[in-house]
Parts: C-alpha cells; sequence; structure tokens
C-alpha cells in the first residue's frame, strides 16, 4: 500500500536556467502571487531593504544589551548579581524565540509577514520600555517603582518576542532572493549571508559606541527612544521593498511532518518489506515501510500519516539529524566566543589599561572584535573567496563546511594565544613587588583580533548553512537553529565556568578565576578551552568527512 500523500522534493537540484527563461526556476512568487520576473525581483535590488532593515534593527537590539546592565544597577537599582542574571535571561530568551517566529513563517504566514508582525511588536516592546525612560525616577513610593520595574521588563520581553520572528526571517527571506537555478545569483547568496553578517556587526559597532555613550551622556529617555525610532524606520524600509521580493510558498506544518515521522516509526511492529526507493538503514525509515494488514481497519489506520508516512517526511528528519553533529560542534565554538565578554574583559581589569595619556576601558577592546568583522568581510568576498575558487574550482570558493572548518580552527588560536598572554602576565606579577600587572592590555587585542576572524567564517557560514541545507519547507527553522547555536554557547560557557569554579576553588584554595586574578590561574582555563576547542575541531573534521546532505556543503 503506497503512502496517501503525495511525495515532494526535499532540495530542488535544479537544472542550469534557460538563458531565455524571463522568471525563476525554483517556485518563487512576486507581490501578486504570480511566477517571479528575474529582471524585476530578487537579487541585490531587494536584499538592499532587507540589509536595511535589518541593520536598523540590530542598532536598536544591540543598543539596548550592550548597556543593560547598566540600566538594571543604576535606574532599579538592582545588585549586580541580579542584574547579570536577568540580562542573561533575556538575551537567552532573545535566541531561543527565534524557533517561534520560524515555525510560524514556515507553517502560517511566510517570511514577509511574520517580520511585519514581529518587528512592530518588537517597536510596541521599544515604546513600553522607553516610556517609564523619559519620567523622573521616583523612590518615595514601592508602588511607583514595581510599576516602573513592570514596564521595563515587559518592554524588554517584547522585545524579545519580536526578535523571535526577525532573526531566523530576514536571513532566509534574503536567501529566497537568490535563484539556485542561475550561477551567478548561486554565488551571489553567498555574498548574501556576508554582508547580512556584515550589518550585524555594523550595527553592534555603532551601538556599543555611538548610543552607549547618548545614554551615559546625554540621558536613557533618548537613549532607548533613538533604538525606538531606529525600529520603526527598519519597518517603514522593510515594507518599501515589497514589491520587489521574491515570496515562497508555505509547505505546511514542519513540526507535524516531523512528528509524524517518529510516531510513525515507534508505533509498528515491523516486517522488513520497504516500498521506497531510499535503503532502510535506520529506524526512521520504518515510517514509510508498509506493514500487511488484515481487514478494513487496518488499511484505513495504515492510511493515517501518523501511521505511514511518505519518503519526503522520513528524509526531512534525517537531513535535520544529519546535521546535528555539524550543530553541536558549534555550540562550542559559539562557547569560546562568549570569552570576549566576559573573560577576556576580566583579563583586561587586571592589566594596564594606559596607552599614552589615554585610560582605555577594558570592554573597549572588543571594538578590536568588531572591527574584525567589518575588515574581515569585504576581504573575504573580494580577496579570499576568488583566490579559493582558482584554487578549490569551485564557483563559492571554499564549501560551506570548509568554511566553517577555518572558523574552529581560528578558535584555537585565539585561546592559544589569551594563555599564552595571561602566563606572560601572572610571571610580571610573580617577578614584580606589586599586585598591579604592568603588563599594557593591548596586548589583548589579537585576541579579539582573531576571535573576529573567526566569526568572519563561522558565524556567516553556520547561518549559510542551515539555510542550505535544511529541507525546502524547513529553510526558516534552520536559520533559527543557528541562532539557537549561539545561546547554548553561552549556556554551555557559563556551566564550564561553574564546573572549574567548583573543581578548583574547594578546601580554601582561591580556584582558576578568582575576584583577583593574580592569585588564580586564569592562563589554565584558556588552555582548557584551547584543548576543548581541538578536540572539537577534530570532532567537526571526522563528522564533516561522513557528511552527506545538500551537495553544497562538501
Amino acid at each position: 500500500m503506497e503512502a496517501a500523500d503525495e511525495e515532494r522534493p526535499l532540495i530542488h537540484y535544479l537544472p542550469p536556467l534557460d538563458e531565455g527563461s524571463q522568471n525563476t526556476s525554483d517556485g518563487t512568487v512576486d507581490i501578486n502571487e504570480k511566477p517571479a520576473l528575474k529582471r524585476s525581483t530578487g537579487n541585490w535590488r531587494a536584499c538592499f531593504f532587507i540589509l536595511g532593515a535589518e541593520f536598523c534593527e540590530c542598532l536598536a537590539f544591540y543598543g539596548i544589551a550592550k548597556n543593560l546592565v547598566t540600566y538594571l544597577t543604576s535606574v532599579l537599582h538592582e545588585s549586580n548579581v541580579d542584574a547579570a542574571k536577568n540580562v542573561s535571561s533575556w538575551l537567552g530568551s532573545c535566541f531561543f524565540t527565534p524557533l517561534i517566529g520560524a515555525f510560524l513563517a514556515d507553517t502560517y504566514w511566510g517570511r514577509y509577514q511574520t517580520i511585519v508582525v514581529f518587528i512592530s511588536i518588537h517597536a510596541v516592546g521599544m515604546l513600553a520600555l522607553t516610556v517609564p525612560a523619559w519620567l523622573p525616577p521616583r523612590t518615595d513610593s514601592s508602588d511607583n517603582s514595581g510599576v516602573h520595574r513592570f514596564a521595563v521588563y515587559l518592554g524588554l520581553y517584547l522585545v524579545a518576542v519580536g526578535s523571535g520572528g526577525i532573526k531566523p526571517c530576514t536571513s532566509a527571506l534574503g536567501a529566497d532572493q537568490f535563484d539556485s537555478a542561475d550561477p551567478a545569483e548561486r554565488v551571489s547568496k553567498g555574498s548574501f549571508f556576508n554582508w547580512f553578517f556584515f550589518s550585524i556587526s555594523a550595527g553592534s559597532l555603532l551601538s556599543s559606541t555611538v548610543l552607549v555613550w547618548v545614554q551615559d551622556e546625554v540621558g536613557w529617555g533618548v537613549g532607548f527612544a533613538i533604538p525606538m525610532a531606529l525600529t520603526v524606520l527598519g519597518l517603514a524600509v522593510f515594507v518599501a521593498g515589497r514589491k520587489v521580493y521574491r515570496y515562497k510558498k508555505q509547505e505546511g506544518s514542519p513540526l507535524t511532518r516531523v512528528s509524524q515521522v517518529v510516531v510513525a516509526a515507534f508505533s509498528w511492529q515491523l516486517k522488513m518489506r520497504c516500498d521506497t526507493t531510499s535503503t532502510c538503514t535506520m529506524f526512521f525509515d520504518k515510517a514509510a515501510i508498509v506493514v500487511p494488514s488484515s481487514g478494513e481497519k487496518g488499511v484505513l489506520a495504515s492510511m493515517s500519516p501518523w501511521r505511514l508516512c511518505t519518503v519526503s517526511q522520513v528524509e526531512e528528519l534525517k537531513m535535520l539529524l544529519r546535521m546535528f553533529p555539524v550543530w553541536a560542534s558549534m555550540v562550542f565554538f559559539f562557547a569560546v566566543t562568549t570569552q570576549a565578554s566576559s573573560t577576556f574583559i576580566e583579563q583586561g581589569m587586571a592589566m594596564d589599561n594606559r596607552v599614552g595619556p589615554f585610560a582605555v576601558p577594558p570592554a573597549s577592546l572588543a571594538t578590536f572584535h568588531t572591527v574584525s568583522v567589518i575588515v574581515g568581510i569585504p576581504i573575504y568576498d573580494a580577496a579570499l573567496v576568488p583566490l579559493a575558487r582558482r584554487v578549490t574550482g569551485s564557483d563559492r570558493g571554499l564549501s560551506q563546511l570548509q568554511r566553517l572548518g577555518v572558523g574552529l580552527a581560528l578558535s584555537v588560536v585565539a585561546m592559544v594565544y589569551a594563555a599564552l598572554v595571561e602566563a606572560r602576565r601572572l610571571a610580571i606579577v610573580v617577578a614584580g613587588p606589586s599586585e598591579a600587572a604592568p603588563m599594557s592590555i593591548m596586548w589583548q587585542a589579537p585576541s579579539f583580533a582573531v576571535l573576529g576572524a573567526a566569526e568572519v567564517f563561522t558565524t556567516a557560514g553556520v547561518l549559510e548553512f542551515f539555510y542550505d541545507q535544511s529541507p525546502d519547507g524547513m529553510k526558516s527553522l534552520g536559520t533559527s537553529l543557528a541562532h539557537l547555536v549561539m545561546a547554548a554557547g553561552s549556556y554551555l560557557n557559563s556551566a564550564v565556568l561553574s564546573a572549574v569554579a567548583w573543581a578548583t576553588a574547594r578546601d580554601g584554595a582561591p580556584g582558576w578565576i578568582p575576584d583577583n586574578l593574580n592569585e588564580g590561574h586564569l592562563d589554565s582555563f584558556f588552555w582548557l578551552m584551547a584543548a576543548l576547542s581541538l578536540v572539537n575541531l577534530a570532532q567537526f573534521l571526522h563528522c564533516s568527512r561522513s557528511y552527506r546532505g545538500n551537495k553544497t556543503a562538501a
């Protein structure tokens, strides 16, 4: 007996586009739901609107995130520990809500409508956050303080909900603007992910400099009103491009299709007779195997999609499972990159921050990270890709997995360098008479710069990989996995720090990372991260050799 519903291809391997074709060949349509014309829709003409909206959203988002701890401690009078925990919880929510936005986009609304709805929610959240910032502080009433706190957290979590629809859908919609059957557009799609990450980094740089200065020197009211205005501007820019976008139709709930395969595979007691073209070697292949049944009741049961699935459904789940080892490798990479906002800053606080007549705040060294990304992306796109193209013969230069591997290798280099710097700093402390380390904070600059270079390869590469390797009906869900791995990396770093503190700070010992780093061994922690990164790289190389997915990955 055959599955009741019709099978469809998972990833369309399209033939080369006919030179005389005026329409795209990937099934995209224009705003009027007619086949999209190549000359008037999509490509970079559409991506300029998407990148502009993403830049405005990132500038607004990081304008809140970069200085939120200061606002919570100075205005809401939270303790350092409570403020740090609340910021971590909020950031974690911002990177988990993309799963919701991706589900709605792939199942019901489509990417364009999802982005419009969630940017609007983001703007309402910014408004709720801005209004109390304009009001004069009231300390005479606990009720007023409670209302203020409620308004602030209502605004913050509306922003988190809004981010859930923006983050996974903007990159996916941008990639939809390029026809995979056109060789020139296929190459441009790889460049889009580079410039998408560039727009994120540019927004982060401006927010950490200009907007943070406005909030500290001018006031929180103006400092929050500017991100609110930028959110509205981003919405206007995005909607202005609606007539030139290419749209993909929804193919039903991806979570339902995956769940049906799991239920069907566990439900049947099987005889290994396979009516499919795929080899029944995995457990979930059982969901697409016909089982002889007696009586009409059994026939009807076998017709249910929760009892018998199509080969396409099974292959969708298997494609997601095949991506899991790569996803797991990226988790530790993002655990390493979080050092730029945690242990690197603490290391800088124990170093000499005088550079000529200026005193450089330790957090300002992160500018080297952002600048490395902003400078590295154009170099990668304009110089490295053409060079690699001549060496490899591939139109994209480095394959997706090769690009991710280079980023992982650079993360090892960054941690090794940080460990060497810290070992040298501790040696100077031991030799010197005072606790203050005379080693210049500028020795940290290469650590930040190398991590930035690693993100040029890996962060942009992760977005491209999960978009390309996801089944056609799960593109938004695929990009949400890229954001989910960033959140998982942050949580993993917290777990590693807790484990290190528990293992090393016992029986009166200061541990590796005490309050006074001159008494600890932060270099040992960096060496541990470098060693684990090397193991992670080896695991990635092993799984990449056996990875069998979309041919663009290899």
